[in-house]
């Protein structure tokens, strides 16, 4: 029998979207000018108010006031009748040292050996429903908030738009799993106040979405998933009538509060750890993006048609305390999991340190994974420019996305003979 799944995706001007950014800016910036920098840094956002907490260790200095203002004109917060704006809003401090109880579990005199910056478990997850091996409902849920952030800066059509979104998409599958149709859509999107009723407002709203961000969307996607859509599916565009009050004004936002949109949309599995603002030595981040990277070149190699992967690790520990592969009955090489989970563990290197050097994660790459999801990424490579009143400023060239990368097919054929 079949079923109907669903995921969500929120924009970048979403409130807890702003402040995964913000502490993902403050991250690359500490990085950008000390590479060996430990940043914990969580930000909450509300009317008109930045907060910025947490704790580093480093040996450069960062303006992270300037750093936060950047982030919000950058998202499109410039408008004082926002009651949010980059150039006007408050910004508090409370950042201090790294605990030295914790330092001294994750650094070494053997860089290699570097301890677990915390202990959890962490999870990875990669399926062949989609050309970047994600799962439909959150690939499609991405797409429209992109598309539709794409409309709103070209600023030439849905003039009204204003930077807080979310988005939703139901899929029907059938009995084998394979996805059959889009079954439902829920687009709601923050707006100017128009001058018209309530409803002739939402009546053109919804007219906008359905004639010019879906197919936006479609354009983009492979011909194999614009055909879902020809059957028909529900629409529910603002589903409260209104959404001009939003962005922090609206509601508060909190670093690591998108968990589930910033990795696989309620596929797989989540260890509850988050990721935005946290330096590569915290496993919460740089684990999880190892299982990713694991699972997807595992599916791309062909081993299974999906895979879960989990990491755990103790604090100040180096090696993980397990590793656990669930393929749900789909491997195709006549192995059980749990033999997939040691091969796995003699191909790849999985303390901490070697995560870091082999996905290159002690750059400055994090503010562009802290919207529209960290995982299905395309990887490439760009110039950054950072400036500082104090340092100079520097340009550095930074590989952006490398778990996404499919660098481990080959090798993983070899190794299991395929």
């Amino acid at each position: 029998m079949g079923y109907l799944f669903t995921s969500e995706s929120v924009s970048e001007g979403h409130p807890d979207k702003v402040a995964d950014q913000i502490s993902d800016a403050v991250l690359d910036e500490f990085l950008a000018y000390d590479p060996k920098s430990k940043v914990a840094c969580e930000t909450l956002v509300t009317t008109g108010q930045v907060i910025l907490a947490g704790e580093i260790k480093s040996e450069t200095y960062v303006d992270v006031r300037e750093v936060a203002r950047g982030v919000i004109n950058r998202i499109g917060y410039t408008k004082a009748e926002y009651q949010f704006d980059g150039d006007s809003c408050g910004v508090l401090t409370a950042l201090h040292e790294q605990s030295p109880d914790i330092n001294r579990g994750v650094e070494r005199a053997e860089l290699e050996n570097q301890g677990a910056g915390d202990q959890g478990m962490m999870f990875g997850y990669a399926c062949s429903e989609t050309d970047n091996f994600m799962p439909l409902p959150l690939e499609l849920a991405h797409a429209l908030l992109k598309e539709l952030a794409k409309i709103r800066k070209a600023g030439k059509e849905m003039t009204y738009l204003r930077p807080d979104a979310k988005s939703q998409v139901t899929i029907e599958y059938d009995d084998n799993n394979q996805p059959l149709k889009v079954h439902t859509i829920v687009v709601s999107t923050q707006h100017d106040d128009f001058d018209a009723d309530d409803v002739r407002m939402l009546a053109k709203i919804k007219e906008d979405v359905q004639n010019i961000l879906i197919p936006a969307t479609k354009a983009v996607l492979p011909l194999r998933i614009q055909k879902l859509f020809e059957a028909g599916y529900i629409l529910h565009v603002n589903p409260t009538g209104k959404f001009v009050i939003g962005g922090p004004h609206g509601d508060s936002g909190l670093t690591g509060r998108k968990i589930i949109v910033d990795t696989y949309g309620g596929r797989g599995a989540h260890g509850g750890g988050a990721f935005s603002g946290k330096d590569p030595s915290k496993v919460d981040r740089s684990a999880a993006y190892a299982a990713r990277h694991i699972a997807k070149n595992m599916v791309a190699a062909g081993v299974a048609g999906e895979m879960l992967v989990q990491l755990a690790y103790a604090i100040g520990v180096a090696q993980p305390v397990n590793i656990y592969v669930n393929t749900y009955g789909s491997s195709k090489i006549g192995l059980h999991d749990n033999e997939i989970a040691d091969k796995i563990n003699a191909l790849f290197d999985l303390r901490p340190y070697a995560i870091e050097q082999r996905l290159k994660l002690r750059n400055p790459i994090y503010e562009e994974s802290a919207s529209y999801g960290h995982m299905g990424r395309t990887p490439r490579t760009i110039l950054k420019k950072f400036e500082s009143a104090y340092f100079g400023n520097r340009e550095i060239e930074v590989e952006l996305f490398t778990w996404e990368k499919l660098d481990y097919v080959d090798k993983i054929k070899s190794a299991f003979g395929m």
